[in-house]
């Protein structure tokens, strides 16, 4: 299958640092995606190679869709599909540049994957899509505050910390890990990553 080009201009990371983003595409001009194996969650952590601290929490729901909730995201562009802090249409090319984004020689990215039934993923993309925007530096508040209220993911307790957040996530039963790593700094700012029907380069499943 192939997929459009997409090009992204990277700004700078900044974690859980993001601009307000609005919600002025219509639901029915939101492009859906959603990817083959069954429903999933994906937490995704991005980590400083200095010092192993978190630095961002964001969540990959696939049921009847796939989208990426990247609360106070930095990351924006105008191929994405976003509302509120939410971005639609997460083909393996949004999904692999989301990655790509993030991970450099100073952050590693990881992500952690678990299967969950249909029912699970659709209340929980309903609720990821309702939720709105969020504010600074409450990126792992907020999935940690979306994952407990989901079944089978109860004994996620609430937390600021994003690698908190990550090693309590671990704990569960049926998680694959996978961590991404940049062996060379890229200025992200004028580096362009695009492709057409290539194998992804960060694939988390």
């Amino acid at each position: 299958m192939r997929y459009a080009a997409l090009t992204l201009a990277l700004l700078c990371l900044g974690g859980c640092s993001a601009a307000f983003r609005g919600d002025a595409m219509r639901e029915a001009d939101l492009p859906r995606y959603r990817h083959p194996g069954g429903a999933k969650v994906t937490l995704i952590t991005v980590l400083s190679t200095q010092d192993g601290s978190g630095a961002h929490s964001a969540l990959i729901v696939n049921g009847a869709q796939r989208v990426i909730f990247d609360p106070a995201g930095s990351l924006s562009h105008a191929s994405l599909a976003e509302r509120g802090d939410v971005i639609y249409g997460a083909n393996p090319a949004v999904v692999d540049s989301y990655i790509d984004y993030h991970t450099r020689n100073t952050h590693d990215t990881v992500a952690q994957t678990r299967d969950v039934t249909d029912a699970v993923a659709g209340d929980l993309l309903a609720r990821v899509m309702d939720h709105g925007p969020v504010m600074q530096s409450f990126c792992a508040q907020y999935v940690s505050a979306l994952l407990r209220a989901t079944p089978g993911f109860e004994a996620i307790g609430p937390t600021f910390f994003p690698k908190t957040l990550m090693e309590r996530f671990a704990a569960l039963p049926g998680v694959r890990t996978v961590r991404f790593s940049q062996p060379e700094d890229r200025d992200k700012r004028t580096d362009f990553y695009g492709w057409i029907g290539q194998k992804p380069k960060f694939n988390i499943e």
